[in-house]
Order: C-alpha cells, then sequence, then structure tokens
C-alpha cells in the first residue's frame, strides 16, 4: 500500500527516506534516518519496530543485508512485511513478504533502493529508481522529491492516495528535513509545496542553529540579520550569471 526510495547521498553523505501511500499519517510509521549511520523504510503490513531497531544494528556496525537478515529473522509476522536499508557504505538490501499484496516488490541498487507494495504495477519504482539516478548532481532533497512525483506518475498505490513524507538526516541529531502531509487528496502534490515553502525561511534558517560544530548555534540577531543579507546578495549574483 505504500511507495518509497530510501537513499544515501555520496556527495554529503545524508541519508533520506521519501514515502507515499493510501493510509493515514505515513510520515510517523515508515521512514527512519540517522545521521552518520543509515536509513530504513518499513511499509506493507508495517513494524514501526524495525526502524528503531534496524538504526541500531546500523550504528553497530552491521550491513545493510545483515540489518535485513536480523530484522526479518525474528518477526513471525516477515511474510506480510516490506523493508528496505541502506548503510553507511552506501549498501543496500530489502526484503518484501510472499504474503504482501500485488503488486510488490522492490530494486534495491547501489546508494539507494526502492520498494512497493499494493501498487499500480513495477512501473511505480522503476520510474522513481530511474528519475533517481538520472538526477545525480541535484540536491539531495530534490531528487528524492522528483523520485517519488515520478512514481506516483507511474501510477502509485493502487487504492489511491492520502499521506506522503520526506525525511532527511545530514550531520545532526536532529533531522535536516521532516516534512509530512497526513492525509490531503494528493500527498505528493502537497509534498512538494511544502519543501518549496521550507526553502523561504526554514532551511535557511538552520544554519544557525546549534550544531555539532557550534553548540551554542548563533543567536545574535545582528549576526543573523548580516549573513542572510550577504547570503542574498550571492544568490543575486549567481542568478545573474545564470
Amino acid at each position: 500500500m505504500t511507495f518509497s526510495i530510501a537513499a544515501w547521498d555520496e556527495d554529503s553523505g545524508a541519508f533520506g527516506v521519501a514515502v507515499s501511500t493510501k493510509f493515514f499519517g505515513v510520515g510517523s510509521l515508515c521512514p527512519f534516518v540517522e545521521a552518520d549511520v543509515g536509513a530504513v523504510a518499513t511499509q506493507a503490513f508495517v513494524n514501526p519496530m524495525f526502524g528503531p531497531s534496524g538504526l541500531r544494528f546500523l550504528a553497530e556496525g552491521r550491513s545493510a543485508q545483515e540489518t535485513v537478515d536480523a530484522l526479518i529473522a525474528r518477526d513471525e509476522g516477515r511474510e506480510h512485511r516490506q523493508l528496505h536499508v541502506v548503510d553507511r557504505r552506501g549498501r543496500t538490501a530489502a526484503w518484501t513478504g510472499r504474503e504482501t499484496v500485488t503488486w510488490a516488490g522492490h530494486s534495491p541498487r547501489e546508494g539507494f533502493s526502492v520498494a512497493g507494495n499494493m501498487l499500480v504495477g513495477e512501473p511505480t519504482i522503476m520510474r522513481m529508481a530511474e528519475i533517481f539516478e538520472a538526477t545525480r548532481g541535484v540536491e539531495f532533497a530534490e531528487r528524492l522529491l522528483r523520485a517519488l512525483e515520478a512514481g506516483q506518475a507511474a501510477g502509485g498505490d493502487k487504492r489511491g492516495r492520502q499521506s506522503a513524507a520526506m525525511k532527511i538526516a545530514t550531520t545532526e541529531v536532529y533531522p535536516h528535513l521532516d516534512i509530512r502531509v497526513d492525509d490531503h487528496p494528493d500527498p505528493v502534490v502537497e509534498l512538494r509545496r511544502l519543501f518549496e515553502e521550507s526553502k523561504k525561511e526554514y532551511l535557511p534558517f538552520k544554519q544557525f542553529l546549534p550544531s555539532r560544530e557550534r553548540p551554542a548555534g548563533i543567536y545574535d540577531r545582528a549576526v543573523i540579520d548580516r549573513i542572510v543579507q550577504e547570503q542574498a546578495v550571492r544568490d543575486k549574483e549567481r542568478a545573474r550569471g545564470s
């Protein structure tokens, strides 16, 4: 009942998951990411325990395949589950149980994996993979969202549309981006709107928050205003040069 992409960005080291489904609040149950650790997406007859456990296994140094094997081995409902994982080296692994509703399947690639169940057909995830691979060099969140949009355009969940989410971890213990559409007639379109809105103030402001490199962050308004103004000038110069 879901289609998703779990990925690693080789350039930045970020991990991310983008997902959509005909079910309420997929962002609360499916995507799990952690900086310097990896990404886990759990779906079908979802087992949200896979997320925290999977990230713990990855943090311990297990590979994506070892993590999937460990999670599946101890789950009696494994044949009803779908799961895919990316580890800190960009290795991927996936599982689709025999009892998941057709069309169901997965396609782990180098650095990312696509998977879905209860779909209109296989083209949903194949198109996601094509778009993600074709957009190398594009900003990571944009690549994830374009892949999700491509999956929706190729058919998506055969029951319809309801929720979508995108979650990305970069360098901090808190997410770089965590946007969710819990209930909407066209959730992927709404996710795009929220992402574009996040670029206006939310994402630029995050550079001032406490971080590993700067535990206190920047809270001097004069300094913040100066940095914002300098960035605006650089943006205008880039726009003129493009």
